[in-house]
Parts: C-alpha cells; structure tokens; sequence
C-alpha cells in the first residue's frame, strides 16, 4: 500500500507493552512482507495468534489445469458456469478455476452464503465484483463492498465474504503481491500526478472490532504437492481470529471502485498499459471504462489488430457494450481469452462501425500474463467452442 494507517487501540512506541484495562498484555503480531524488508503492519491481539487447537486437510475445488492446446482464442461464458444459481454457495469454497499458471489463478463465483474464514498463504488476492453487495470481513476491520469494487487482500489475510444476496466475483489469485502500477508511484510509495486514481479513491478498512467465539475455522489455502503446486489446511482456533484492538502500518486489505478510475484518452487510440491499475510478479491487471475517445479527424477508435508476443490475454467483460467485439457473441459475464501467438483484434465491421464515435460505453477487466495460462475446469466447462472462428469472413462464430 502506498501509505500509512492507524486503527483502533496501539501503543505509543512500537514492540512495547500494551495492556489491556484490566491489567493484562495484548500480543503484537507483525505482519510483513518480503522478510521484514518491505511494507508491514502490527496488530494487537486480545489472544495469542499463533494457538491452533485442531487442523485437518482442506480437499480444494479441482485445481487441474491443462494446456490450451491446439493453440485457440477462446470465449469462455461465466454466467453458465452456476445453473441452479448461488443457493447455498460461498465465495471461497465455491470458485470454480478458469485460466492459471505458475503466477496467477482466475476464478469465478456466484455466491450467496457466508464465507468460511479464510486465508491465502499463497499470494496477494484481488476481487472484482461483478454484481451485488457484500461485507469483507477482515481481522483489520471490515469493508462494505458493491458492484464494480475491487477489493486488493494482503497475503495471509484472514477475512471472510458476506454476501447481502447473490453475488457475483471474478478472483485474481497471485502467487505474489498485487500493488498498483509501479510507474505511478513515487520512489517512496505516493500515487503521481499522472495516475488515473489516488489515495483519495481508496477505501480502507473500517475500525478492528472484536468477536467473541471458540472452536473457529479458519480454511488456508497454501502450497503444497496438490495440482499447480496447492494445498488445503483448516486449522481450528481455539479463540476468534477477529481479536485485534487496534493496528497501524502500510499493509492491509482496501477497496478501489472500477468507477473512480480516470481515463486516459488521447487523438489516436491508446495502448493497454495507459488503462493499468495494478501489476503482480509476471502479470498486470487493467481496467476498460467509459470514455470519450480518439479524436484525430481520421482516427478509428477501436484497437488495432496486435500480436503481443509476450503475453496472454484475457478480458472479462462486466458492464457496456464492448465496441470491438460485436458480432462474437459476448456480453456480459464472458471472458476471452487472446493467447501468444495469435495476433487478435476487433471483429469483423467494428474497424469500420467506429470511425466517428466519440464515446464508447464499456466496462472490463483485463489481465495480461507473461507466462501461458492453462485451463482450469470451468473454462471447459463453459467455453464456447466457436469463437475461434469469428474473424473468418462471415464473423459470428462460422468460418466460410
């Protein structure tokens, strides 16, 4: 995170004694990253945090990827992936993995239910919510969250996710850290000029509060000898994880709204990284808005057809209506996915329906990978099978 907060109780020196009212210490736990050499945290616990009573494996969802071979574009459709819809469904337990590699997992869920408590011990997440409204609770405090939210959650954070009625989340799991772009930030932390957001945009949590409870779960995903290199612990507590009086630091859970994102536009179109927000070790995460675009007197305002040879690409569509891919097939709730080695682009007659429109109305989530993504279950599942075909003459999903 690019700057510092304090909640609730904390002492006023650091690794010194905190005492409750009654007399008795608070335990300081230091959460940090990078072997105490990067951004930390210190909270204070009303117990000790490392008591574990119970512990018993935690059997994943099928994290089983396989190789997108023969090498395909591909339209992977979320919203069929939950046809009873989200009854009794939460949004940990519940994802169901599309796309991942050594470096980033994406998920999808629809959920209804009250998450398990929860941590990632694997790497930074980030959850956009498609559609709906949600508590993240968290051990540094709460944060309501709604549709178009990300929310960025620090490695080994225990939270859990309280859907108000169904909710639909795209999960960005990293097997590293997840910031903003680093070319927006000062050498010390603070979001530039030049940034399309700013501190301001950002919404931390809400005050600790503690919750009194024994015997808790906490499910922990992790590494292990699984599919993709991943393992499940639950670990019961013998005391609520939920015990902090107070913290203060620059690492901790916060959410960015989609919708206070600051386009940048210019005379002739502008390349994916003018769209980034944040980047993880061998990905970047961007995000397409509503905007005014080009406006040289001969521009044409969809992209270009590109051959990034470096990457993988994957958009996930959320709101508007996306200019250039027309004609396809997707709407709301797909996802494409635009491998290496394919030059892609716009569909057939976007090139030419665009020249003169001042402003397109969409909404999407891109991740760009450095390093092929494989397919989960839920991208067989709910892949389309013809989206290959729809830059053939004729478009729409037959070649002729």
């Amino acid at each position: 995170m690019p700057y510092y907060r304090m909640a609730g109780n904390v002492p006023p020196k650091r690794h010194t004694q905190h005492r409750a009212p009654d007399g008795s210490l608070y335990f300081e736990e230091l959460m940090g990253e990078e072997g105490f050499s990067s951004d930390s945290s210190l909270l204070y616990h009303v117990h000790i945090p490392s008591s574990i009573a119970e512990f018993r494996t935690w059997e994943l969802p099928d994290q089983s990827l396989v190789p997108n071979h023969p090498l395909t574009p591909r339209h992977l459709f979320t919203h069929q992936l939950f046809p009873d819809g989200a009854s009794g469904i939460d949004a940990v337990t519940g994802r169901r993995l599309l796309l991942g590699n050594g470096d980033v997992r994406l998920s999808y869920v629809l959920a209804d239910t009250a998450s398990p408590y929860y941590r990632n011990a694997i790497g930074d997440e980030c959850l956009y919510v498609e559609a709906g409204t949600a508590r993240v609770e968290t051990v540094f405090g709460d944060l309501p969250v709604g549709e178009g939210d990300y929310v960025v959650v620090p490695r080994a954070t225990t939270y859990r996710i309280v859907p108000d009625g169904p909710l639909r989340l795209y999960a960005i799991e990293a097997n590293s850290h997840i910031t903003p772009a680093r070319r927006y930030l000062s050498r010390y932390g603070q979001l530039l000029e030049h940034a399309p957001f700013c501190e301001r945009d950002l919404r931390g949590p809400e005050a600790p509060r503690i919750v009194e409870g024994r015997d808790v779960e906490v499910y922990i995903k992790h590494r292990g000898s699984g599919p993709g290199g991943i393992a499940g612990t639950v670990h019961t507590l013998p005391h609520h994880p939920f015990d902090v009086v107070g913290w203060d630091g620059c690492l901790y859970p916060y959410v960015f709204s989609i919708r206070d994102f600051e386009p940048l536009t210019g005379r002739v179109h502008q390349p994916p990284p003018a769209h980034q927000v944040f980047e993880g070790a061998n990905f970047v995460v961007c995000n397409f808005v509503p905007r005014k675009v080009d406006y040289h007197p001969l521009a044409i305002p969809v992209p270009y057809y590109h051959s990034n040879v470096d990457s993988d690409e994957v958009m996930f569509y959320c709101g508007g209506d996306y200019e250039a891919r027309k004609g396809s097939g997707i709407g709301q709730g797909s996802i494409s996915l635009h491998p290496g080695g394919h030059p892609h682009g716009p569909q057939p007659g976007a090139y030419e329906r665009a020249i003169g429109a001042e402003f397109f109305d969409e909404l999407a989530v891109m991740v760009d990978t450095f390093r092929p993504l494989e397919l989960g279950e839920a991208a067989r599942d709910c892949d389309d099978g013809v989206y290959a075909y729809s830059w053939a003459k004729g478009g729409n999903g037959a070649a002729k």
